[in-house]
């Protein structure tokens, strides 16, 4: 139910409207993504994390909030944006089921997850004035 919910309402939703999730989101960013997003840029590898990157053991984040390439609500490294960045909302993926917490946590912050959620509560509403 959530994905059908996804398919009709995130195509509705214009992201660049919004641009929350790259506002307000930390991001965790891999070895690869660092290793691609600093070759499209031009940059050695060291370079772009001691610009970019915040970095905890094996952890890297990206070390600005809002996300530095986010300009005009729009990512300027978007063919190049990391994993996390790709998978926003989420509500594409499955096991819905297991990402309540961090749904609910988005839910002010997403107007897809907000929608599908309400979307949701109201399927559920009518399915159980059936029952």
């Amino acid at each position: 139910m959530v994905h059908a919910l996804n398919e009709k309402i995130a195509p509705q939703i214009d992201c660049t409207a919004c641009g929350n999730c790259c506002k307000s989101l930390m991001i965790n960013v891999s070895n690869e993504e660092a290793n691609d997003l600093s070759k499209h840029l031009n940059k050695s590898r060291k370079d772009f994390d001691e610009e970019y990157l915040e970095k905890s053991g094996d952890m890297m984040l990206m070390n600005t909030i809002p996300c530095t390439f986010l300009n005009d609500n729009k990512c300027t490294v978007y063919e190049h944006r990391f994993a996390g960045c790709r998978e926003f909302p989420a509500m594409h993926l499955p096991h819905f089921n297991k990402r309540l917490f961090t749904t609910f946590i988005h839910y002010s912050r997403c107007p897809i997850i907000y929608n599908v959620v309400e979307s949701l509560k109201d399927e559920f509403k009518a399915f159980t004035r059936k029952s």
